[in-house]
């Protein structure tokens, strides 16, 4: 992909290093009206996916379909609870970090670091910190932390609003691949948050997680764990404490609160095991972590019970697949399977059967299918399947129905892409990977795609349609011009 000079990384760089910028106090939780003029919805969107185009690129971007929909479902399930309209969709995805850090993007995006995800030990205690996350978002906070920077020296904005319409004249791509999360967390700490702010979100916070099914005081045991990381990591950079600083005024706060809730029942998702399983094994990059790492489910297989144990059990299973000992890794997934059905175990399982040929991966991923209608990583994986065994219309048919289903998963989009062009559709493949490009943010590339698709078309009916679709595109980038036009420096 081609690449730009003004980046998201110069951004960060010129904030680090410029000595008149200072992370700007957010004050009152509600943005004034100035600031709503400036800093429009729709503007802050666009910057957040400026940042997301990017960051996709990032090798630190976790590109599991199975547990961005997992981090996504838990931060929707906490934001259909939110006491005031959200103004942006909530995108929860995960970054491959062991740090304890999760950071805000503008327009809704929320990314979590593996290793915040793994220091959890609840499913609630994951759900305070994206309710304490989509606290800041309802109440604007980054918005506002952004329009600070604006009315100042204004490099922050200006070189976000100088890369995107770089992109738009067709000079260039966004997307640098070189820590774009990185760089995105620095521009968080730049930004900042009052400690009425904090509190407020925090209040909540609390208020959306017990009103979604899950415990209230896991927000209270997470703040205490985030205190002891940040006291054994002092003077060490980073962290969530940087970005959201941590007082014993916030914890007493917070048990004050906790005193007054009635109880209720938790439900939580079994799934939080897996995943969180899963995360550990990505960012376990050298044989010592996955030694230790290994070491550690073996404990808790023998010792913990229920979801928990059968977590653990798949963590072995997904470290044999790994090793080359299928034989093994079966073994551990059918023991985990018999406690607490999941469908992360069957995603492997139909990894494993592909050993054998495509048509044990094609009975495996139909009963998988069948058993988790709901699991895009299961459906990805039948999808695979169909396409491994050579059943291409039939991988075809299955990828329309999923990308009717879940219109906004990339993934499926650029899958079916690539079926339809290996089966000869030429002009429909253009046009679902021009869905792919315009998902992932990039609105020029998505426009190649679908002049390619027009030029490939010698339908009258299909030409009109892509017409229609390409006028769409380029009047949203007259659109996005429009919004960025003030702030362009």
């Amino acid at each position: 992909m081609r690449k730009t000079g003004l980046s998201l990384c110069l951004a960060a760089s010129l904030l680090a290093g410029h000595p008149g910028i200072h992370a700007q106090p957010v004050g009152l939780p509600s943005m004034g009206a100035a600031s709503a003029i400036e800093l429009s919805p729709a503007l802050e969107r666009l910057l957040g996916q400026a940042i997301m185009e990017q960051g996709y690129q990032d090798p630190t971007y976790v590109a599991d379909i199975d547990i961005n929909q997992y981090l996504s479902a838990l931060g929707q399930r906490l934001a259909v609870h939110a006491p005031q309209p959200l103004e942006q969709d909530i995108t929860v995805f995960a970054v491959r970090d062991p740090a304890i850090n999760a950071f805000a993007l503008p327009g809704g995006y929320i990314g979590v670091n593996s290793g915040l995800v793994t220091a959890t030990e609840s499913e609630s205690e994951l759900a305070s910190v994206l309710a304490h996350e989509i606290s800041h978002v309802m109440q604007r906070h980054i918005a506002r932390g952004l329009e600070q920077q604006s009315q100042g020296t204004g490099i922050m904005v200006a070189s976000l609003v100088g890369a995107l319409l770089a992109a738009m004249a067709g000079q260039g791509d966004l997307a640098m691949g070189v820590a774009a999360f990185g760089q995105a967390a620095a521009i968080d700490r730049q930004l900042g948050f009052s400690r009425g702010a904090e509190q407020e979100a925090d209040r909540v916070g609390l208020q959306m997680m017990q009103q979604a099914g899950f415990d209230p005081r896991g927000m209270l045991e997470m703040f205490r764990r985030l205190m002891q990381a940040s006291r054994l990591n002092e003077g060490v950079g980073g962290g969530y404490a940087a970005t959201h600083p941590l007082s014993i005024q916030r914890l007493s706060d917070i048990e004050n609160r906790l005193d007054r809730l009635p109880g209720a029942a938790v439900v939580s998702n079994p799934e939080y095991w897996f995943v969180r399983t899963r995360l550990a094994l990505l960012q376990a990059r050298d044989n010592a972590t996955r030694q230790r790492l290994e070491q550690s489910l073996r404990s808790q297989a023998a010792q913990q019970q229920g979801a928990r144990k059968a977590a653990a059990l798949y963590g072995l299973a997904l470290l044999a697949h790994a090793a080359g000992q299928p034989d093994q890794a079966r073994k551990d997934l059918e023991q985990a399977r018999a406690l607490q059905p999941a469908p992360q175990i069957d995603v492997l399982a139909i990894q494993l059967a592909a050993a054998h040929g495509p048509g044990e991966a094609l009975r495996v991923s139909e009963q998988a299918f069948a058993r988790w209608p709901d699991s895009q990583g299961v459906a990805y994986e039948r999808a695979r399947a169909l396409q491994q065994a050579g059943k291409s219309e039939d991988a075809v048919r299955l990828l329309q129905a999923l990308v009717r289903r879940w219109p906004h998963v990339a993934e499926f989009q650029k899958m079916l892409a690539l079926e339809l062009d290996r089966t000869g559709h030429v002009t429909e493949a253009h046009e679902a990977m021009a869905t792919y490009y315009e998902l992932r943010g990039a609105v020029s590339t998505a426009v190649e795609h679908l002049q390619q698709a027009r030029d490939h078309s010698r339908d009258f009916y299909a030409q009109s349609r892509i017409d229609v679709r390409i006028r769409a595109l380029r009047e949203r980038l007259d659109t996005q011009r429009t919004l960025l036009a003030p702030f362009k420096r």
